[in-house]
């Protein structure tokens, strides 16, 4: 049976389009199974007139489950949106940016061709990244329960006027101060709004949550990481009237009143995606971000040691300071 690729794409976008187009032919040529959803195929029809190539389309010719891998055309909202659609299942997702910075993305579009190619011989590997399960309350009742890939971000409503909120970790009150909202992540989200609000970078192999406050009013109001196994929690407070609203991963959104209260947990089911190679993280970030690198030799291999020529500096031992306790006389 040959394998079926499932094919999203930002058909709102005619780069888009066009690599979608690009990647159905090159599937199909390649004895694979191009998959596009129903809209998604109705979309490039009314623009190129015909497909490129001969598709199935999801939910009707073919499920989920039949579904080998996912190829995702455009920055990381499609990303995260594709994630949505495909986390009750296995199906590992690769990005192929076509947006901005496209942290999530696998690979850019020059490289399209060769990433189908790659596709086509499997030379990729999965990779598993966390997820949050999110959960909303008030007066003891729950009225809200979400996921998020990058983060769960409680913000004010009204952008005249802060929340007050109070930050909780396993149970024990951290602060509490008024602010803009708090941003509750994984690594991968921490280069995403965390980011943005100022928190660390988190290489993606670490497992740890993030909290952080944006904009606070207050004198300890830093970002915190904390163990994979926490319970993150922030109350919107009734002191004033002002309200909140929870959006997880910039897509979903749910209004919070005051005492509200929402909790975040690592979620047992992480969306998967797919390498093509096993570029560190480091790296990654210094593309992505375009860093200044210039200077930087490497570290000295054994092979590349050379004899020293000159003495090596003295190291200096200092002896420590006497401390005079009350009523001894100085030596």
């Amino acid at each position: 049976m040959s394998r079926k690729i499932l094919v999203l794409a930002h058909t709102g976008r005619k780069d888009a389009m066009a690599a979608s187009q690009e990647t159905c032919a090159q599937l199909h040529s390649s004895g694979l199974v191009p998959v596009l959803r129903r809209a998604d195929a109705e979309h490039c029809r009314q623009v190129y007139g015909e497909l490129a190539a001969p598709v199935e389309i999801l939910g009707e010719d073919v499920g989920l489950d039949e579904i080998d891998l996912g190829m995702v055309l455009g920055g990381d909202g499609t990303i995260l949106r594709s994630a949505e659609l495909v986390r009750e299942s296995d199906v590992p997702l690769l990005g192929v940016n076509l947006g901005h910075v496209g942290f999530l993305a696998e690979s850019e579009r020059a490289d399209l061709a060769q990433t189908v190619h790659w596709v086509v011989q499997r030379e990729y590997t999965v990779e598993e990244r966390m997820t949050i399960d999110v959960q909303v309350w008030l007066d003891k009742r729950k009225i809200g329960h979400t996921w998020a890939l990058n983060e769960a971000t409680v913000e004010k409503a009204d952008r005249q006027r802060m929340i007050e909120v109070v930050v909780e970790v396993d149970a024990r009150p951290i602060s509490t101060f008024g602010c803009d909202g708090v941003v509750m992540a994984t690594p991968t989200g921490s280069t995403a709004y965390g980011f943005s609000a100022g928190g660390p970078v988190v290489w993606p192999e670490v497992s740890a949550l993030l909290m952080v406050p944006i904009s606070a009013h207050a004198l300890f109001a830093k970002p915190l990481v904390v163990a994979p196994d926490s319970i993150m929690a922030v109350e919107v407070l009734n002191r004033t009237d002002a309200n909140g609203v929870l959006w997880c991963d910039g897509r979903r959104s749910l209004e919070l009143p005051p005492g509200s209260r929402v909790e975040v947990t690592r979620s047992d089911k992480p969306v998967r995606l797919a390498r093509t190679s096993r570029t560190p993280f480091s790296e990654r970030l210094v593309r992505k971000f375009e860093l200044p690198t210039q200077g930087w030799r490497g570290p000295v291999r054994a092979d590349e040691e050379q004899p020293a020529t000159a003495p090596l500096p003295t190291v200096r031992t200092v002896e420590p300071h006497h401390i005079v306790a009350e009523g001894e006389a100085r030596p």
